[in-house]
C-alpha cells in the first residue's frame, strides 16, 4: 500500500489492459486461412505471425520516432512481411491490411485481471487511458470489450498530437483530466515509451513486466501481475 494520496490512474491499453498479442494473432490466423496465404508459398502461419510481428515492432518503431504516418504502418508491416516470402501484391497487401484493422478491434482477450481490477479501482479513483494507438480503433476496443465506461478521459496520441514518450502527450493527458502531476500514476508495459516517458514528464510510474524482462531504471512501482496494483492502490 502507498501513502501517496493519488487521484487519478493513466493506463495504456495495449499489452496493459488489451491483450494485443493473442488478439492480433486470433485475427491474423483467421486472414491466414480465409485468404489462403499458403497458396501464395508460406508454409505456415507460424511462418508468416513471426515476420509480421518482427516488422509490425519496426513499422511502430518508425511511427514513435516520426519516421512513418498511420496509414504507412497499417499497410507497410504487410508489405515488409510479405516480401520475406517473395510475395509482390499489392492487391493482397491492402486487402490483409484492411481486414486486419476492421476486424482485431472486434477481439475481446483482456490481460488476466484487467476487467476485476478496474472494477475495483473506478471507485475511488479516476481513471484514464493515454495510448498511442490509433483513436478509432481504440474507442472500438475499449467499447467492445465493455472496459469503456471505466475511463474519465481516453487520450491518443491522434487528438494529442504527440506521441509517447513524450512528455507532450502526457501533459495534454493531464491538462484534459484536470490532474496534478503529484496525484497522478502511469501504468504501462513499455520501459521506454510508457515508463520513462511518465518519468520525463514527472508522473510516477507502474511498470507492468510480466516477464520479469530485467532493466536498471529506477521506477516508482513494478508489477508482474495487474493483480498486484490492487495492494498498491487500496
Amino acid at each position: 500500500m502507498t501513502s501517496k494520496e493519488y487521484r487519478h490512474l493513466f493506463f495504456d491499453l495495449d499489452h496493459t489492459l488489451w491483450d494485443f498479442e493473442r488478439n492480433s494473432r486470433e485475427t491474423l490466423r483467421d486472414l491466414f486461412t480465409e485468404l489462403k496465404l499458403e497458396s501464395f508459398g508460406i508454409a505456415s502461419f507460424g511462418l508468416f505471425m513471426e515476420r509480421y510481428e518482427y516488422h509490425n515492432k519496426y513499422c511502430w518503431m518508425q511511427y514513435r520516432n516520426g519516421k512513418m504516418d498511420k496509414e504507412e504502418v497499417r499497410v507497410n508491416r504487410f508489405i515488409y512481411a510479405l516480401a520475406d516470402f517473395q510475395i509482390e501484391r499489392k492487391d493482397l497487401v491492402y486487402t490483409l491490411s484492411d481486414l486486419y484493422v476492421q476486424r482485431s478491434p472486434d477481439k475481446l482477450n483482456l490481460i488476466e485481471g484487467a476487467a476485476e481490477v478496474l472494477e475495483t479501482l473506478s471507485p475511488a479513483y479516476r481513471l484514464h487511458i493515454i495510448t498511442n494507438g490509433f483513436e478509432e480503433v481504440q474507442y472500438r476496443k475499449l467499447k467492445n470489450t465493455g472496459l469503456l465506461g471505466y475511463f474519465d478521459k481516453i487520450i491518443t496520441s491522434e487528438r494529442a498530437g504527440a506521441l509517447k514518450p513524450s512528455p507532450a502527450i502526457f501533459e495534454f493527458a493531464l491538462k484534459r483530466a484536470s490532474a496534478g502531476r503529484s496525484e497522478s500514476v502511469y501504468i504501462g508495459d513499455n520501459l521506454e515509451a510508457d515508463m520513462l516517458g511518465a518519468r520525463n514528464a514527472g508522473l510516477d510510474q507502474v511498470y507492468f513486466n510480466p516477464e520479469a524482462r530485467p532493466h536498471e531504471e529506477k521506477l516508482t512501482f513494478e508489477i508482474r501481475s495487474l493483480s498486484e496494483l490492487l495492494p498498491i492502490f487500496t
